[in-house]
């Protein structure tokens, strides 16, 4: 559709941190650095491993945590490094289609909701069916990039 695509994602291996009571804006800043750090190094192999997007962040309507994630380059998914920073994990995201927004600019939290908010209506117009408690943001540029930015919003589909 013009509007939204359906994508199918393999199982994967995800690096992650949840980050409660926070503003989404702090959860993603204090999460985004928590995972830097593992990818700098700060795992048990003491490995720097190339920083991948897309950076996802899982919302939950009516809940202040956060969980925030990078995926696992394709030549670390069968063994990441483990985390020594008790509050990071990897985790296996099982195989899923997922409905996908894209829009660009810079992404506020207020700005991903709005664009969430669209998807969710245009999939209930159209009688898709979707899990409609959460949804996930993913964004693709570093804070640098000024020009041609993307931004997504994913709802999974049941």
């Amino acid at each position: 559709a013009k509007d939204y695509e359906l994508r199918q994602y393999e199982t994967a291996k995800w690096v992650s941190t949840v980050i409660r009571g926070e503003t989404q804006k702090e959860a993603m800043r204090q999460g985004f650095w928590k995972l830097f750090h593992y990818i700098q190094g700060k795992n048990e192999k003491e490995m720097k491993i190339d920083m991948t997007v897309p950076v996802t962040c899982l919302t939950k309507s009516g809940c202040t945590d956060f969980k925030i994630s990078f995926f696992v380059p394709f030549e670390h998914q069968d063994s990441p490094p483990q985390p020594t920073d008790s509050d990071v994990f990897i985790e296996e995201r099982k195989a899923a289609a997922i409905f996908v927004r894209s829009f660009g600019g810079f992404a506020s939290p207020e700005k991903y909701a709005e664009e969430a908010e669209v998807l969710a209506r245009i999939l209930r117009n159209r009688g898709q069916p979707f899990h409609e408690d959460f949804f996930y943001t993913a964004g693709y540029d570093s804070p640098f990039k000024l020009f041609n930015r993307h931004n997504e919003v994913w709802y999974f589909k049941k």
